[in-house]
């Protein structure tokens, strides 16, 4: 059956829409996959030896759901481009199913985001009650959006799935650019609490010291993954106008920014707490070496760097940093006496602890 000229513009218009997922979506994997490999090291090094724990398996969900929802991204998108294989139902069945694919790395993430603002405020409860409400208000509120878009899915796309279209109609408009509004506004106030304790921080402890806090760390990181997220966000929200000129590039982008720059987050902070542990007790100690030996005093900053695994120290035992932890000891106020104690008890613990673990590998190991 020919087409009109209407039809023929239309089709036209709708074939090149089509084709920018195809694309968009093969570089958005090739990015996770880069920054993967570029970030592995840093993985094992500061993640993998740490004891299991809430921020450890968040990280790691995060990084392989990432990795994962890029691939079915992927694969969903390219099998839809095969002749035959989109019909009405399944484009309305397959929209909710990648939005909800997307909307739970994003909830994950908000919820690392909402320990850090519960750490950065010294483990308050009226703080963590308040935004655990805020964030199932948006999560109730992305769901009820979400469904009536399912329920006007249909109506919106049928008058183009006759057309020999690689993969579903690029069609959007209703009320689909709302749909990231709610988590864009909860977004906006955990970026509201980071700015003020940012705020009161400078205002208070100016000038900061010269290596990087974990609170310093907390907050910068954060306000560069509040602009981050909250600009993908919204070019998510403009996207799904559709009266724009900008095209729909798919969820790809998304999904890959919010796992690179949350993993580069949370490695970050992870490394900057392990080498706080460190070298700041070794700085506290002062001038007396002897309290681990000169030799094994010289060995700590090697393992920062190797992170041999033949290291005294690159065990799971030793290295245990609890972040959330760490941040919220260096807002109390202590007396340097103390200080200078505890670091000197945690540095003959950790040694004690060394030296004995590497004795008993050395005795389990058979004579040769």
């Amino acid at each position: 059956m020919p087409y009109s000229p209407e039809e023929q513009a239309r089709f036209a218009q709708l074939y090149s829409l089509s084709l920018i997922p195809l694309r968009v979506i093969l570089a958005s994997l090739t990015w996770v996959i880069y920054d993967y490999f570029a970030t592995l090291e840093d993985e094992v090094r500061y993640i993998w030896s740490q004891k299991w724990c809430l921020g450890k398996f968040i990280f790691l969900f995060i990084r392989y759901y990432t990795l994962l929802l890029l691939i079915f991204d992927v694969l969903q998108i390219h099998l839809f481009s095969t002749p035959g294989v989109p019909s009405l139902s399944l484009c309305v069945a397959i929209d909710p199913a990648v939005r909800l694919s997307g909307a739970i790395s994003l909830w994950a993430i908000e919820i690392i985001m909402q320990l850090r603002v519960y750490a950065l405020f010294n483990g308050s409860r009226k703080i963590a009650i308040f935004n655990g409400i805020l964030f199932l208000i948006s999560i109730a509120a992305f769901m009820v959006i979400m469904v009536h878009g399912v329920m006007r899915r249909a109506s919106m796309i049928a008058s183009a799935m006759h057309f020999p279209l690689p993969g579903c109609p690029a069609i959007n408009g209703g009320l689909q650019w709302t749909l990231w509004m709610p988590a864009t506004g909860f977004e906006m106030v955990l970026c509201g609490f980071v700015v003020y304790k940012g705020f009161r921080s400078y205002a208070v402890k100016m000038p900061f010291h010269k290596r990087p806090t974990l609170v310093e760390v907390l907050i910068g990181d954060n306000l560069l993954y509040f602009l981050g997220i909250t600009a993908l966000l919204i070019f998510n929200n403009v996207m799904a106008i559709g009266t724009t000129t900008i095209p729909w590039f798919s969820y790809g982008p998304f999904h890959a920014g919010m796992g690179i720059m949350t993993t580069h987050m949370l490695i970050h902070l992870r490394k900057v707490a392990v080498l706080s542990e460190f070298t700041e007790l070794s700085d506290n100690d002062g001038n007396d070496n002897n309290i681990m030996g000169a030799d094994t005093h010289t060995h700590l900053p090697k393992f920062l760097i190797s992170g041999s695994s033949d290291s005294i120290y690159a065990t799971s035992t030793i290295i245990n940093t609890d972040v959330e932890r760490n941040a919220q000891m260096q807002e109390r106020p202590h007396h340097p006496e103390e200080i200078r104690i505890v670091a000197r008890a945690s540095i003959h613990q950790r040694y004690s602890a060394a030296v004995a673990e590497s004795s008993s590998r050395r005795h389990e190991e058979p004579n040769v």
